[in-house]
């Protein structure tokens, strides 16, 4: 008998990406299978916890692109393509219909049309969501110029960035993402297979979050530097969420987004040879549990003016939290979507590890640009990172039934 796919949405309670903020589905499934069964032992409930994790899946198909609200999950492949010479329009068209149509069969559990490796092959669906995006190259390459938006002009350069272009921008952007590491990468091979004479990979990146089911109860996770890490990102109900994170008007990027890509290295000798307490004044959390040096527990809010016996700030003047609050940055808003990633020592001899950051908006002018402004001007934080690459996609609206990503551009 085959099983009826659960929704990933049911399984995390609807709850929206925060940062590094991973739902907990497998850990949930089995104490409820213990509960409905006293006398099953923990690993009879752990295979059955992990066999709902596998059927659960995201509809590739709606009206905005799965990956951007949904929390992150254990595995992601981030890649960028350019389009090969004379490509155009037309051939534009021919690579998203094909790859939009595997994603769906992917989505859903299914297997792709064209010949494949069969990586995945004993595996579910585990989450399986795709996000693509296009670069500002792409519409001069596709001859359309003309509806290029405005939102996606270059990126300004920011202090003590150290950007490679060869691991920055692209013609397309594709985000994957599940939580098994087979079932991510065998579908980023499908369709760099089926991008073959239409499109040339630019560069791949690879990233991970923590594991569903690794927790007793859900919990934000930490990210690299042993910092709880997603705590203040908006959510869907939050007021005036629609507005900063998806695109209005009437063009063809209504209801999309737009998407800035990071990988940011972490310096993480220099920060572990800090004390905990200078870590927490650094932050502006403790490390311990998340909560603001202001006082409370994790998700108590900031209190910015708390002052303690001597009146100096409880959270410092270069603190992160403080520098990057939407309050200091005119209200600038952002959906955090990010994900670790460790690729062995670079060539200073330190760990080539950090955060592979994307964040989503209605206009990075309006909020990634004046943040990121800030931050590198007077972020505690800045003196232990490395922007080391870096893109600007804009993420068109989800594909209707039976069609195809970026539909509303090209036809």
């Amino acid at each position: 008998m085959t099983a009826t796919p659960l929704s990933r949405r049911a399984l995390l309670g609807g709850v929206g990406a925060a940062g590094l903020t991973v739902g907990v589905a497998g850990g949930a499934l089995g104490r409820e299978a213990l509960a409905a069964d006293p006398t099953a032992d923990r690993a009879g409930a752990d295979e059955r916890a992990a066999g709902a994790l596998g059927r659960a899946a995201v509809p590739f198909f709606g009206p905005r692109q799965a990956g951007i609200t949904e929390a992150a999950q254990a595995r992601v492949q981030w890649a960028a393509f350019d389009l090969a010479p004379g490509v155009g329009r037309d051939g534009l068209r021919q690579l998203l219909r094909q790859w939009s149509a595997t994603a769906a069969r992917l989505a859903r559990g299914e297997t792709a049309e064209a010949a494949e490796n069969q990586i995945a092959l004993d595996a579910g669906p585990c989450g399986l969501t795709f996000t693509f995006g296009f670069g500002a190259a792409v519409f001069e390459k596709a001859g359309l110029t003309d509806r290029r938006p405005a939102a996606l002009a270059p990126l300004p350069a920011f202090p003590e960035d150290a950007i490679d272009p060869a691991r920055s921008e692209g013609d397309l952007w594709v985000q994957i993402g599940a939580d098994d590491a087979l079932v991510v990468f065998h579908a980023f091979r499908v369709l760099q297979r089926q991008a073959a004479g239409l499109a040339g990979l630019r560069w791949q990146m690879a990233g991970f979050s923590r594991t569903p089911g690794a927790t007793e109860r859900p919990m934000t996770p930490r990210n690299l530097m042993g910092q709880i890490d997603g705590t203040g990102n908006p959510k869907p109900a939050d007021a005036g969420f629609e507005e900063k994170v998806f695109a209005g008007g009437s063009d063809w990027m209504r209801g999309g987004t737009y998407a800035v890509v990071r990988r940011i290295r972490m310096l993480l000798d220099n920060w572990e040879a800090l004390p905990t307490d200078r870590q927490e004044r650094v932050i502006g959390r403790r490390k311990s549990d998340g909560g603001p040096l202001s006082g409370g527990s994790e998700h108590t809010p900031v209190d910015l003016t708390a002052t303690g016996a001597d009146g100096g700030l409880l959270i410092p003047a270069d603190a992160h939290v403080r520098v990057a609050a939407p309050a200091a940055n005119g209200g600038a808003t952002m959906l955090r979507r990010g994900f670790s990633y460790a690729d062995g020592m670079a060539a200073d001899g330190a760990p080539d590890a950090g955060l592979l950051f994307v964040a989503y908006q209605a206009d990075p002018g309006k909020g990634f640009v004046p943040v990121q402004r800030k931050l590198a001007r007077g972020d505690g934080l800045s003196r232990f990172l490395r922007h080391e690459s870096s893109g600007l996609y804009a993420v068109p609206p989800g594909a209707p039934e039976g069609g195809y990503v970026g539909q509303q551009l090209l036809d």
